[in-house]
């Protein structure tokens, strides 16, 4: 945030003030004191937001909103773990697969939430459940 603040990135100082403020607001409305995993939650839960309001002004034709909204996912991801490739995310799914003795897709909810934990903050989980889909179906 300093740096940002004394390089006159505004962007940038704007967004980090945002993820403290939600941080801030999860704490107290929970009462609690985020942990990292946590921390990486709410991060995720912004950078969500981010690209359903950049969808929706899409739609509206206002492309210079929808790219204000798709810098701010940028910067937030930078505060992310590193992602995990397409190879090592194979490798989970079906480990996890393997693991939980899933067999169908009714066994799809279970698989998708230890695939969550794992993976916290290191994949689109809108991206992981089609490819757990296709495993299992």
């Amino acid at each position: 945030m300093k740096t940002a603040l004394k390089g006159g990135e505004k962007e940038r100082l704007v967004t980090i003030r945002m993820l403290l403020a939600a941080i801030q607001q999860r704490e107290v409305d929970e009462r609690i004191e985020l942990n990292d995993v946590q921390i990486i939650g709410v991060a995720e839960k912004l950078i969500k937001q981010r690209r359903e309001a950049a969808d929706l002004y899409r739609k509206a034709e206002r492309e210079e909103l929808a790219a204000k909204e798709e810098s701010e996912i940028l910067i937030l991801q930078a505060y992310l773990p590193e992602p995990l490739g397409e190879a090592e995310l194979a490798t989970l799914i079906d480990e996890v697969i393997r693991e939980s003795g899933a067999s169908s897709i009714k066994d799809m909810g279970q698989v998708m939430g230890q695939i969550k934990a794992r993976a916290q903050g290191r994949a689109d989980m809108a991206k992981v459940g089609p490819q757990v889909r296709a495993r299992l179906g």
